[in-house]
């Protein structure tokens, strides 16, 4: 009987094994075919980042778009979708965006967005570029001859170069992401913009959307090239996370932009100026040393008309000469006007998003002089007004005399503000007249009758 139990407890033991043994071979095949099947079901149950992209293409939004990729890759993100809406951009800042697309390891889904958007210049190979490339109702694409850095047309040999290079660069990209090649190097050539309908139909665009959410219900179950791979997208039910820029790179980019430029300057000349001429004031001159890097940095990213900058250079020259030379006012009028012309020239571009409105210039000229003026009129008052403390603050006092004052004989006194002081005089005056302070020397004074002329 010991015997017989012993036995089932063995076989119930070795039941339980081998259904351990079963379960883990199934677990680890289950397991692998997962793996394999991943990059085919990319994305699945997962969740998709949706980063905005919204003004000019310069280093603040390639910082920002890369490291939104990397975030997303990180956190093994469904996809990313960048819902963008630019004018245009600076080509370096351009090109380094398109090679991070290109060489993405999670599906891009560039979305020009919302109604009335547009991928204009920069904008164009930005979204070409996606692994997806998408539009809304009521958008554009395209636009994207080559300017100088000033903005205005390139001429000559240059020209040719420049839009020849820029060309390649397009059809590169449309041919990499599948897309009318033709299309991509007339825009360059001719500066060409479509709707999203037309985008749609010369294949230069994958989908036209809604929003957001009939975009993702769009791509589910395509299929993109990722890093040599093909995936599935899996974005249906997907969880949507709408991030933003850092509070950093919301700065730069503020920083970034024309009119800031010009303000920047301008309060940075003025708390110099304070500074210099108010000595040890600090907090002037601190400020006016931080606007103007911040100025440098912003001009950096801007295409700058040097001519214009030296202009406003000179202009500071100007007011401050104001100080040192008797110019009748000429050296302010030259300064003002040299800072008007330098401010419509500081930037010239024909693009609209890039010029400083004549009413910003007009009242950042204005409240400059006014200021300046301001302080150049303080600063004349003072040097020009009677010292009221000290012995030259007492020249030009009354006081009444308390002793005979004699030329030939003793020293009288007087009595001025209250003390009494040891006077003398050219001319003998008597107790009780009133004088008039016309010379300190340490303790004594020099006096005249208030009714004669010194």
């Amino acid at each position: 009987m010991y015997t017989r139990s012993r036995s089932r407890w063995c076989y119930g033991y070795l039941q339980v094994v081998a259904m351990l043994k079963q379960t883990l071979v199934w677990g680890l095949l289950l397991a692998g075919l997962s793996l394999w099947l991943l990059p085919f079901t990319h994305g699945a149950g997962g969740s998709v980042d949706v980063y905005p992209v919204d003004g000019i293409i310069n280093p603040v939004v390639v910082e920002y778009m890369l490291e939104s990729i990397r975030q997303s890759e990180e956190e093994q993100a469904t996809a990313v979708v960048f819902q963008l809406d630019t004018p245009g951009g600076l080509v370096s800042s351009t090109r380094l965006i398109v090679k991070a697309l290109l060489n993405a390891d999670i599906p891009v889904v560039v979305y020009v967005s919302p109604s009335g958007a547009r991928a204009a210049s920069a904008g164009t190979f930005i979204t070409m570029a996606g692994h997806i490339a998408a539009m809304a109702p009521g958008t554009n694409i395209g636009a994207a001859h080559p300017v100088s850095g000033g903005g205005e047309d390139i001429e000559g040999d240059m020209r040719k170069k420049a839009e020849n290079d820029i060309a390649a660069f397009a059809r590169s990209i449309a041919d990499k992401r599948g897309r009318n090649a033709d299309w991509a190097e007339a825009a360059v050539r001719e500066s060409v913009s479509i709707t999203e309908t037309q985008a749609l139909e010369q294949n230069v665009i994958d989908v036209v959307a809604e929003d957001i959410a009939a975009l993702l219900h769009q791509l589910d179950g395509r299929k993109v090239a990722v890093a040599g791979t093909e995936v599935s997208l899996r974005t249906e039910g997907a969880v949507v996370r709408y991030r933003e820029m850092t509070w950093r790179q919301q700065v730069l980019a503020v920083l970034s932009h024309p009119q800031i430029a010009l303000m920047l300057i301008s309060l940075g000349s003025l708390g110099l100026m304070i500074e210099l001429y108010n000595p040890g004031l600090i907090f002037p001159g601190v400020i006016g040393a931080i606007s103007l890097l911040l100025a440098f940095y912003s001009m950096q990213m801007l295409p700058i008309n040097y001519s214009g900058l030296a202009l406003i250079g000179l202009s500071l020259i100007m007011f401050i000469l104001e100080t040192q030379v008797p110019s009748f006012g000429m050296l302010t009028v030259g300064g003002i006007i040299a800072m008007l012309l330098g401010s419509l020239m500081l930037i010239d571009s024909p693009e609209e998003f890039l010029r400083i409105p004549l009413t910003t210039i007009l009242v950042v000229v204005g409240t400059t002089s006014a200021l300046f003026i301001f302080i150049i009129g303080a600063a004349t008052r003072t040097l020009s007004r009677q010292p009221v403390t000290g012995q030259e603050g007492m020249i030009g006092l009354r006081g009444t005399v308390t002793r005979r004052i004699d030329p030939t004989g003793p020293p009288g006194t007087v009595s001025l503000q209250g003390s009494l002081w040891i006077a003398r005089s050219d001319t003998p005056i008597e107790a009780g007249e009133t004088i008039r302070v016309v010379a300190v020397d340490g303790i004594k004074l020099t006096v005249a009758k208030t009714t004669q002329e010194v």
